[in-house]
């Protein structure tokens, strides 16, 4: 236990809230006004920037449905549990793409590699042929899994919880395939970006 006398860093503040310091200096309003950070309105614009400057990766999730792939980027992609193996998404409620795909019994989520930054865009897209170009593949329970990524993981839906204008969807993997060395596509501040190892 660590005494008074040998904290490395002495309290600031005493432990009873009407104790006096002596030689305190207590800033004024204006001062500590000008030490707290502008705080932002929360509208969407705000809040869309906010959370843009958390770094993510970008996973595809993909299924067959009628002969043909289906399939969308989503970047809140968490692992959740290792016993029983968990992870979850979060896909917005106005999404066309998302009722098709929960009608598969089993989803393939590829975490996107460095590189892959315009798929992305075209997998997040409205229109258009969102696999244009790309290489997948799919497994015999139909899920469908992209070429060149930097991780593969099936699942199945769990269950889906109300997540406001989002849907949390809970899954449990199937398998997972890693492929090391393969660089992963970062998503920071609306902007795809590479990772740089520190010493």
């Amino acid at each position: 236990m660590v005494t008074p006398a040998h904290h490395p860093n002495p309290p600031a503040v005493p432990a009873e809230p009407n104790a006096v310091v002596p030689n305190a200096v207590v800033p004024n309003t204006a001062e500590r006004n000008r030490e707290q950070p502008d705080t932002a309105e929360l509208n969407a614009a705000a809040l869309r920037q906010a959370f843009g400057a958390y770094p993510t990766g970008v996973v595809a999730l993909g299924a067959l449905r009628d002969g043909e792939p289906v399939g969308l980027a989503v970047s809140s992609f968490v692992s959740i549990s290792l016993e029983p193996p968990m992870v979850a998404v979060s896909v917005a409620r106005t999404s066309t793409t998302w009722p098709r795909l929960t009608e598969a019994p089993v989803l393939g989520l590829s975490v996107l590699s460095r590189g892959q930054g315009a798929l992305c865009r075209r997998l997040a897209s409205r229109e258009g042929d969102r696999f244009g170009g790309a290489g997948w593949q799919v497994t015999p329970d139909g899920a469908v899994l992209i070429h060149d990524a930097a991780l593969w993981q099936t699942a199945r839906v769990n269950a889906v919880y109300d997540g406001g204008d989002h849907e949390i969807v809970l899954m449990e993997l199937l398998t997972v395939e890693l492929f090391p060395g393969v660089e992963p596509l970062v998503f920071h501040t609306s902007q795809f970006r590479e990772l740089t190892p520190h010493g």
